[in-house]
């Protein structure tokens, strides 16, 4: 079955079908070289030449294709074709127009190529399926055995009558044949001829690394906003739980506990509708957009009243890009310690007088371990993670009977 799934199978009959693409493709190039070479040849008109006047317009056809192919839309175009039906990985092929003189001549090479196969396997494929029902039908055709050209050529010999039906077939077969080589021949060549150069590759690869940027930016603000949001809330919900479970219930301060989770929701579902909507529309996440620190009061609150800030210098002054990252790295401190502190108060300092804009955040150390979370979190290393890609640094750990998070950029 073998040979048969070779000459006759999809990949084949997909790849015949690339060839009379190609074919077709070369006809126009093919009409102009039978106008130039027609009057050369004087050998019956642009339709009616003959032989000398066909293969000289194939022999013209073919620069004029390779010149067609060095425009940079020719490799888009060549490699959907040849994605679609050579049979080929697309992953092996190069993405956009050529770029460079070196890819514009491997597509020039491959266009002629394609085009010049394509008009030869074209042209027989128009030609030879009916001269071989021809040849088979001598031994049904009496008329055309015994007529004058039928004598001339010997049709009517014995031999020749029980020979015509093998010839016929072994016609039909030789063309299979020599179609699905060429067929293979292209898909061999197609990733050599289309595939990336290193320049593409190069592109590829940042185009990939952006990419990936773009979604580890999108997983710290996911992690940054909502975890922050649902360890706000739980810690107030807790601590209003535990209040109204006391001798004393304290509604003010309950009232003030609904109020921070009632803020803290909304602000999430704003930053959560946002994220979503980079998502569908598959966006990257750009720099410089989301809460700075003008929005640290309204961060506050949200934590709870257990929160002291104290702010030296001017925060306007601070650069957006700055102004944001420093917002996320407070706003995930404040998250860690509502989650591991279990709800000691917390005092947020950010100094900026200096070149660098130091953010100082404490709490005091629980009495118990904390409970881990069993991936380790990855709340310390996206805060360390934007110091550094601002050059800056970040540290956290014991000090004392405190636990202190610092973290140092220049403005």
């Amino acid at each position: 079955m073998r040979p048969v799934t070779a000459l006759f199978g999809q990949r084949a009959r997909l790849r015949w079908l690339q060839l009379i693409l190609g074919g077709a493709l070369f006809m126009p190039f093919w009409m102009v070289g039978t106008l130039v070479t027609g009057p050369l040849l004087d050998d019956g008109g642009m339709f009616n030449g003959g032989l000398g006047v066909q293969f000289g317009a194939y022999a013209v056809g073919l620069p004029l294709a390779a010149v067609v192919a060095l425009f940079p839309l020719a490799r888009p175009m060549s490699v959907a074709a040849a994605r679609a039906l050579c049979g080929v990985a697309a992953d092996r092929f190069a993405d956009g127009p050529a770029r460079g003189r070196e890819a514009r001549v491997r597509t020039a090479g491959w266009f002629t190529l394609h085009l010049g196969a394509g008009a030869l396997i074209s042209g027989a494929t128009l030609a030879l399926p009916p001269f071989a029902v021809a040849v088979m039908a001598l031994p049904f055709s009496p008329a055309l055995r015994d007529s004058e050209l039928g004598r001339y050529w010997g049709l009517d010999r014995p031999w020749w009558v029980w020979a015509a039906l093998p010839a016929g077939l072994l016609m039909l077969l030789a063309l299979a044949a020599v179609a699905a080589a060429t067929g293979a021949l292209l898909a061999r060549q197609a990733p050599r001829l289309l595939g990336p150069s290193p320049a593409d590759r190069l592109a590829a690869a940042e185009r990939r690394a952006a990419e990936a940027e773009s979604r580890n930016r999108l997983a710290r603000e996911l992690h940054d906003s909502v975890g922050h949001a649902l360890s706000a809330v739980t810690l107030q919900a807790g601590a209003a739980r535990r209040v109204l479970d006391g001798d004393k219930a304290d509604l003010e301060f309950v009232r003030e506990a609904l109020t921070a989770i009632e803020e803290t929701t909304r602000r999430t579902v704003g930053e959560l509708d946002w994220v979503l909507g980079l998502l569908r529309r598959g966006e990257e996440v750009e720099e410089g957009v989301g809460p700075g620190l003008d929005a640290l009061e309204a961060l506050m609150r949200g934590a709870g009243p257990r929160v002291a800030l104290t702010v030296d210098g001017a925060l306007d002054s601070v650069p957006e890009a700055l102004s944001r990252e420093a917002y996320r790295i407070v706003q995930e401190g404040l998250t860690n310690a509502a989650r591991h502190a279990g709800g000691a108060p917390v005092t947020v300092r950010l100094d900026a007088r200096t070149e660098e804009l130091e953010i100082t955040m404490e709490n005091p150390l629980p009495d118990r371990p904390p409970v881990t979370r069993p991936d380790g979190g990855r709340g310390l290393r996206g805060i360390a993670e934007r110091a550094r890609l601002l050059g800056g640094t970040a540290s956290a750990g014991p000090a004392g009977a405190v636990w202190r998070l610092t973290a140092r950029i220049p403005r």
